[in-house]
C-alpha cells in the first residue's frame, strides 16, 4: 500500500511506495548500494545498466541480483541511501554550536557540494524512468527540508537574528518551492550556472527576507567574509 508522508501539520505527499531505509545494511549490501550511487551520480541513471554496475563492483550479475531484484529497486535503494546520508550530515551540522545564520550557511554549502557532483541528467532520468524513486526523493527531501528550515527559523527568532513576526510554516513552504526551482535545468542550465552559486544567492535571498536588524548586520559581515569583493 502506498504511504502518505506528512510534514508540518498539513503538507502531504501521496503515492510513495518506498521509504528511506533506516535499518543497518550488512557490509556487502552497503558497498553495493554506495558504489552504485557513485556510478549513477557520475554517469547518470538511464545510460547505466545492471551489467555496468556489476562490472564496476567486480561482482557477477547473479550476486548483484541477490540484493536487488532489478534496476528499479536498485535506483530506489540508492535514492533512499542518499536521503539517509543527507539527513545524517545535516543533523550533525545542526548539533554543532552555530547560530541560525551560520547553520543555514553550512547546510546550504553541504547541499551545494552534494548536488554539484550529480550528473545533470539525474533528475530527468528519475522523473521519466523511475517515478517511484523520484517520488521517494521528492517526499523525503521536502520533509527533511521543511523540518530543517522550521527548526532553523525558530532558533533564529530565539537568538534575535530573525524577525519575531515570521509565519514559519508559510515561509518554510515558500523555501521548499524555491529549492525545487533551483534544480530546474532549463531555468538554470549547468553550462551557464554553477549550482553552488545558485544556492549561495538563494541563501542570501532567504536570510535577507527573514532577518531582524541584528541578523541583517550579521549577514552583511558573513557575506563579506565568505564572498569578498575582488
Amino acid at each position: 500500500m502506498a504511504e502518505t508522508i506528512t510534514y508540518g501539520k498539513r503538507f502531504q505527499l501521496e503515492n510513495v511506495s518506498y521509504i528511506c531505509p533506516h535499518y543497518r545494511m550488512d557490509p556487502k549490501e552497503l558497498q553495493i548500494i554506495d558504489e552504485s550511487a557513485k556510478v549513477f551520480m557520475r554517469l547518470g541513471i538511464r545510460s547505466v545498466n545492471m551489467d555496468d554496475i556489476a562490472q564496476h563492483l567486480r561482482i557477477s550479475k547473479k550476486t548483484l541480483y541477490q540484493f536487488v531484484k532489478d534496476k528499479n529497486e536498485l535506483v530506489s535503494r540508492v535514492v533512499g541511501h542518499i536521503c539517509s546520508h543527507h539527513n545524517t550530515r545535516i543533523t550533525e551540522i545542526c548539533e554543532r554550536s552555530y547560530n541560525a545564520i551560520d547553520e543555514s550557511f553550512e547546510i546550504s554549502t553541504f547541499v551545494a557540494s552534494q548536488v554539484g557532483e550529480m550528473h545533470p541528467s539525474i533528475h530527468f532520468d528519475l522523473q521519466k524512468y523511475h517515478p517511484e524513486a523520484w517520488a521517494l526523493l521528492q517526499s523525503t527531501e521536502r520533509e527533511d527540508i521543511y523540518e530543517c528550515v522550521t527548526a532553523n527559523m525558530r532558533k533564529g527568532v530565539e537568538e534575535g537574528l530573525y524577525r519575531d513576526d515570521l509565519n514559519i510554516d508559510v515561509v518554510a513552504r515558500i523555501y521548499i518551492s524555491r529549492f525545487d526551482v533551483a534544480f530546474d535545468g532549463e531555468l538554470f542550465p549547468k553550462v551557464k550556472y554553477r549550482f553552488d552559486e545558485v544556492i549561495w544567492e538563494m541563501f542570501r535571498y532567504h536570510i535577507r527576507g527573514i532577518a531582524s536588524d541584528m541578523g541583517l548586520k550579521y549577514l552583511i559581515k558573513k557575506v563579506k567574509k565568505e564572498h569578498p569583493v575582488k
